[in-house]
């Protein structure tokens, strides 16, 4: 035999549940805030941080020697170099681009350099108004902060 009880007033109008959300809400107003106000105030990072690429130079000359271990280590593909030679028979990239929205920021790439010409800053604002690609040009005038 199933007896069914019948609600109460209380129950029936779930004002005990109602009383014990407002004791959860009313809690939470004295304790310290989270929340940032974004613009103004900016959240410190650890130096492990990944971010912005950028690529290290000596005398305005970049240190790559488009060895092509970057974009063959990179598991998302989304390095491009071209490679071209200087008078002195020394290999450069002419063309270097990654690709942002491909990139998981794993930092392969920078462990891979054998010259330390790859390396990602703490930079984490890296908003665009187009798709394209960050070009040699870009990422040699990008200073990391590390």
């Amino acid at each position: 035999m199933i007896v069914k009880n019948k609600p109460g007033l209380f129950q029936r109008f779930y004002l005990l549940e109602a009383l014990a959300g407002l004791k959860i809400t009313i809690s939470k107003i004295f304790k310290k805030k989270v929340t940032i106000q974004y613009p103004e105030e900016r959240r410190e990072y650890s130096d492990r941080y990944r971010g912005m690429h950028y690529i290290k130079s000596v005398n305005g000359v970049e240190n790559c020697t488009a060895c092509m271990l970057c974009p063959t280590v990179c598991p998302a593909e989304c390095i491009h170099i071209e490679a071209g030679e200087r008078d002195d028979k020394e290999k450069y990239p002419v063309k270097f681009e990654i690709d942002s929205l491909r990139c998981c920021f794993c930092g392969m790439c920078e462990e891979a350099c054998p010259k330390d010409a790859i390396k990602l800053s703490n930079i984490y604002e890296m908003s665009q108004t187009t798709r394209e690609a960050y070009d040699k040009e870009y990422l040699m005038e990008q200073r990391g902060h590390k």
